[in-house]
């Protein structure tokens, strides 16, 4: 079984203008994968948080990498690659830090564009964190 990702873009000729598509349809069978939140702290780390282990770059970009980086090592483990990426949901401590965000992350994404909301928040799960990414991915069905 396949399946096919289309961006849906009411106006296509303003599509450039956008970091990301207004809709994803999943066309056919597929199966979902929800990626958690990533920040720029390592994918594993101790609960309750220890302090050392979520020492943060300053840079939006540096931390967007960071984040972006832990969940390429999830899509990595399962055989899937960006262009699986229907749904991004960016939580930011300072909207200001948008465009720097988007700029790292168009460096993975390429052309692709998923659907996306972004939020501004008060603070994030470890002191320093500006940005926080989590994911829904079509994966094609396994046999």
């Amino acid at each position: 079984m396949t399946f096919e990702l289309k961006s849906i873009h009411p106006d296509p000729s303003q599509a450039h203008k956008m970091p990301y598509a207004p809709a994803v349809h999943i066309v056919g069978a597929c199966d979902l994968m929800f990626i958690s939140g990533a920040t720029a702290s390592p994918l594993y780390h101790d609960h309750p948080h220890r302090d050392e282990e979520h020492v943060h770059p300053h840079s939006i970009e540096e931390q967007t990498r960071n984040a972006m980086e832990a969940i390429k090592s999830i899509l990595d483990h399962v055989g899937a690659s960006w262009t699986d990426v229907v749904k991004v949901t960016k939580y930011l401590t300072d909207i200001r830090d948008g465009d720097g965000m988007h700029k790292t992350m168009r460096s993975y994404f390429g052309d692709w564009r998923p659907a996306s909301t972004m939020v501004c928040i008060n603070q994030l799960s470890s002191p320093g964190a500006r940005v926080e990414l989590d994911m829904i991915v079509a994966l094609p069905k396994k046999g």
